[in-house]
């Protein structure tokens, strides 16, 4: 997990979207969002949920760099509120 951990610090996003992702976070339902925003089951796996999310977020901030009319800022922030809770979701001990 320390390599998703170094990824995801490692990003520099506009200050404006990790706030709204932030905010968001309290609403995130692994069962509802996943699905919607990358076509996942939340049976799936930490490292796979991580990787495709980070996958999906590197698309949708190429498209907002490249200017394109297709980005959406709502979506970049649903995407980057479900890294986050995967992400505080796979740092928790598992429970016995």
């Amino acid at each position: 997990m320390s390599d998703f951990r170094n990824c995801l610090d490692s990003l520099h996003r506009p200050r404006l979207l990790v706030r709204a992702a932030r905010h968001g976070l309290a609403d995130y339902r692994r069962d509802r969002d996943l699905r919607r925003l990358v076509g996942m089951t939340p049976q799936a796996g930490a490292r796979q949920t991580l990787a495709r999310l980070m996958q999906e977020e590197a698309q949708i901030e190429a498209t907002r760099r490249a200017g394109c009319a297709s980005y959406s800022p709502a979506r970049h922030v649903d995407v980057l509120i479900a890294l986050m809770a995967e992400a505080r979701l796979s740092a928790r001990p598992a429970e016995v």
